[in-house]
């Protein structure tokens, strides 16, 4: 109930005991009362504001570490924290109820208690600002900032002082929150989220303004990979059928030894007759318990078994199945079952790290740089190192590229027919130009790129 206003409080009571003076000290005293008493509760209302709004930030800013340390915790404070955690949107409605109902409580009572200290003889708009910078410095300050800056830093410590006020406040409001939250879900249900449609371009200029200059060159590629990486397709990054080393089923033990000796590799795909006919995958590990057989071992049986994926997988997609299954190898196939190309764990790692590089592993890209808007290629160059040492984006040349993953299949696409050497064809602000080629495939084309494209792939 809100206190009255203590001036016709002093009024009724002067009314009241006007007949009896030797009473007159009693109705001062009363009066001066009430004036405490509404300080008071003003305070106390004030602290329980605070207490909600520092409750609110440490409920919710606990980690998932320590609400499973509380969960399993010897002391029972500590349990009822983490079972009031276990049902979020019924907590947060209370603290929303609690914390808007006291502040109004608050406000209202202040509002009242300078409009009597005042008086009449002073304009309405001086009561006004008093208020509104006081109240609002008093809530800002002592019930918001004060509270949530010392829940944050210790807040198990003061979850366990206003948890049982918040615990019974759910069971109080319940009649309130409750239907709040039925009406929330039925909007939720009914209104359709508005997605964003923001690209893989997008997000890399995003990303270029807000990495500072602390940031590293490597960082940066980094960060850009990840943005990436779920938009890169199996083909656009493994090595084709024509760069695959594989052994012949046939070989014997010791005509085997001699090619793993010279390929360099610790895990090789094993054929039959053909590299579309792959029966296994042979780590070379596996051979290390016989290496003194002689030549009529029969090492077939120590194959495993080959993981086959197609090429429009997804590159994320088959990381996570790579740590499923536990494999660092796929042979990738087109839709009637031939071998396209092949691919690995480190390939895929490389897409948001870089390139990884051991002693087996062959000098980076050939290529030439002309100057800043002139490069060189080999035909075979893949399309992603093409726009990577170019530093454009992934999608430049999307439209245009139809099936081809190479920058000689890229302008096989745009001439319609195998080239000769130095006919030219543009696209965009782009221009090639074959440098060698023979009756069969494109050796070495140049792409020359108007200014305009460089700064946009920089961009």
């Amino acid at each position: 109930m809100e206190p009255l206003p203590a001036t016709l409080f002093e009024t009724a009571l002067t009314d009241i005991l006007d007949p009896f003076p030797r009473w007159a000290p009693l109705a001062d005293a009363l009066g001066a009362g009430f004036y405490i008493s509404n300080g008071l509760i003003l305070i106390l209302l004030l602290a329980a504001s605070a207490l909600v709004a520092g409750s609110e930030v440490g409920f919710f800013s606990l980690s998932l570490d320590a609400r499973n340390e509380i969960r399993d915790s010897d002391h029972a404070s500590e349990r009822r924290i983490a079972r009031m955690l276990d049902q979020p949107q019924l907590l947060l409605a209370t603290l929303l109820i609690f914390k808007n109902l006291l502040d109004i409580t608050l406000v209202t009572l202040t509002s009242i208690a300078t409009k009597e200290a005042l008086g009449d003889g002073v304009e309405a708009w001086v009561g006004v600002v008093i208020q509104t910078v006081g109240v609002t410095f008093l809530i800002v300050f002592f019930g918001e900032l004060i509270p949530k800056v010392w829940a944050n830093q210790n807040p198990i410590r003061f979850l366990k002082i206003t948890a049982p006020i918040i615990d019974a406040a759910q069971l109080l409001f319940r009649p309130i929150s409750v239907p709040l939250m039925g009406i929330s879900n039925l909007i939720e249900k009914r209104v359709q989220r508005k997605g964003y449609t923001i690209t893989a371009e997008e997000l890399s200029h995003a990303l270029e303004i807000t990495t500072g200059k602390d940031t590293s060159l490597e960082q940066k590629e980094i960060l850009r990979g990840i943005v990436n990486f779920s938009s890169i397709s199996v083909k656009q990054i493994m090595r084709s059928r024509m760069d695959i080393t594989g052994f012949d089923i046939e070989l014997d033990f010791h005509e085997l030894m001699d090619k793993i000796n010279k390929s360099g590799y610790s895990r090789v795909p094993v054929y039959r007759h053909t590299i579309d006919r792959i029966e296994g995958i042979l780590y070379i590990k596996d051979l290390l318990p016989h290496i003194d057989q002689d030549e009529h071992f029969a090492w077939q049986e120590t194959l495993r078994q080959v993981y086959f994926i197609p090429e429009s997988k997804k590159i994320d997609d088959l990381l996570h199945d790579f740590q499923e299954k536990r494999v660092h190898m796929a042979v990738v196939v087109n839709e009637y079952g031939e071998t396209e190309g092949l691919i690995t764990l480190e390939d895929i790692i490389e897409e948001i790290v870089g390139d990884i590089r051991d002693e087996y592993d062959e000098e980076e890209i050939q290529y030439t740089k002309i100057d800043d808007h002139t490069y060189v290629f080999e035909g075979k160059t893949p399309l992603n190192d093409v726009v990577k040492v170019m530093n454009l984006n992934l999608d430049v040349f999307e439209d245009a590229r139809g099936d081809s993953e190479s920058i000689g299949g890229l302008l096989l696409e745009l001439f319609g027919r195998l080239p000769k050497v130095n006919e030219e064809v543009a696209l965009d602000r782009y221009t090639f130009r074959v440098l060698a080629a023979d009756q069969k495939k494109i050796k070495k084309v140049r792409i020359s790129v108007q200014r305009e494209a460089v700064a946009e792939g920089d961009d």
